[in-house]
């Protein structure tokens, strides 16, 4: 079941690549100008930074011989 709502985002989100023809940086360029002549505060928060997971120790417990 299609959710109309979804269709209608994807179909403007297509419209609105297609005029960049379908070009990433030129699309970035774009949102960056409307960003600047928006008027509007523009936060960029710094990144979140990844703790290493936890690597089990390798211990004589539990370790099969070879």
């Amino acid at each position: 079941m299609e959710d109309p709502i979804v269709a209608e985002v994807r179909n403007q989100r297509d419209e609105y690549a297609k005029q960049f023809n379908y070009d990433l940086a030129a699309i970035f360029f774009d949102l960056r100008e409307k960003e600047k002549t928006s008027g509007q505060r523009v936060v960029s928060l710094p990144p979140r930074r990844i703790k290493p997971a936890a690597v089990p120790s390798r211990s004589a417990k539990g370790s099969a011989s070879r």
